[in-house]
């Protein structure tokens, strides 16, 4: 990159306004600068989220019946998870977080296997190759440095592969995330970075974390392109996260995404969300429900009615009602699992530690 380019970089800053195509009333955008998907992708979108808010309901509701020990809530971001995931191809991958659950059963894996890191079985209850998911990440933000070593392997291996990493506000503020963004843009990674900025780092609001305008506009310190999109637009959200996609998979580097949305929920259960917020500040985010919005727009034009909204709502039901009955099964759990997958070839101490337990736990041992 000559002098001349480096000075003038504007074309890396976001847009002053969140791109969108759907408006909160259900009314297209005038002038969006985005290729609306077409009805096929809507009709999916609006499933996917439909689906994702009834499974995240029941989460919440089996966290409450102590099947679950915590569940963070992703309720109010469907738009987000949804658009994103289903941008994705089936060779790239998905590094999420521990609130993108949702998401991750949208990428195909089993909402069974997806809570076992949420019940306590297991790190991750499922096989990441088998969806092209790593595991949900629980520390902030080492996922960002996971996704873009992996996009970086896979492009000097010659595969055609693109990552795309999820993480919140809150991560932004982490030092790994700058160390992602950094390495993204000097290797010019394929790797697509997708910010669901949900209002609050558990209790602490965006303005304690940064002076920046906005998230999106960090992209431009590191040499990377930035977005700024309305995250409760499922269809704005899809169009720009599958563009920069295409951007990363044609060999043109990273993009930072800021999707603009809000966390209705608490952080999980273990917190008291009206200790930091009011309600009528959540009231207000819940006039812009996601699913409302893509409701109306799908309905006024006819591709969408109480026929398809019921069948829709009934498999969504009907999965919910799968998931409980599942995880309503207590678990056989085997505690040898515990030294299994440390190592390939497990170290003495490993294998001394696994004999101590197993002497232990054998009948007639126990104190």
């Amino acid at each position: 990159m000559t002098t001349t380019e480096r000075a003038d970089a504007s074309h890396l800053l976001p847009s002053a306004e969140p791109l969108g195509l759907i408006a909160a009333d259900g009314r297209p955008v005038p002038d969006p600068g985005l290729q609306l998907p077409d009805g096929e992708v809507l009709l999916r979108l609006y499933q996917g989220m439909v689906a994702g808010r009834r499974f995240d309901t029941q989460a919440t509701a089996l966290t409450k019946q102590g099947r679950l020990a915590v569940y963070p809530s992703a309720r109010g971001q469907e738009a987000a998870e949804i658009g994103g995931i289903l941008a994705l191809r089936p060779q790239d991958w998905l590094f999420p977080t521990y609130r993108d659950s949702m998401a991750v059963v949208a990428r195909g894996v089993d909402p069974v296997e997806v809570l076992t890191l949420l019940r306590g079985d297991w790190h991750c209850g499922y096989d990441p190759y088998r969806a092209n998911v790593a595991p949900q990440c629980t520390p902030l933000a080492t996922n960002t440095l996971h996704a873009v070593g992996f996009a970086h392997a896979a492009r000097m291996k010659g595969e055609d592969s693109v990552s795309l990493v999820l993480l919140g506000d809150g991560a932004t503020s982490e030092g790994d995330t700058h160390e992602a963004l950094n390495f993204a843009a000097v290797w010019q990674a394929p790797v697509v970075f997708l910010v669901q900025n949900n209002g609050y780092a558990i209790s602490v609001p965006l303005a304690k974390q940064t002076a920046a305008p906005s998230l999106a506009h960090k992209g431009i310190g590191y040499g990377m392109p930035s977005v700024l999109v309305d995250g409760n637009d499922a269809a704005a959200v899809h169009a720009v996260v599958e563009r920069a996609l295409a951007r990363a998979a044609a060999g043109e580097g990273p993009t930072l995404i800021e999707a603009l949305t809000y966390r209705v929920e608490p952080h999980t259960n273990a917190d008291d969300a009206s200790r930091y917020r009011d309600r009528a500040e959540v009231e207000q985010w819940l006039a812009r429900d996601p699913i409302a919005r893509l409701d109306r727009y799908l309905t006024d034009r006819g591709l969408l009615d109480d026929a398809r909204r019921q069948e829709i709502d009934a498999r969504a039901e009907a999965e919910a009602a799968t998931l409980r009955e599942r995880m309503n099964t207590d678990p056989e759990l085997d505690p040898a699992e515990l030294f299994r997958h440390v190592y390939a070839q497990p170290t003495a101490a490993l294998r001394r530690q696994a004999a101590e337990l197993t002497a232990e736990l054998t009948p007639g041992n126990q104190a």
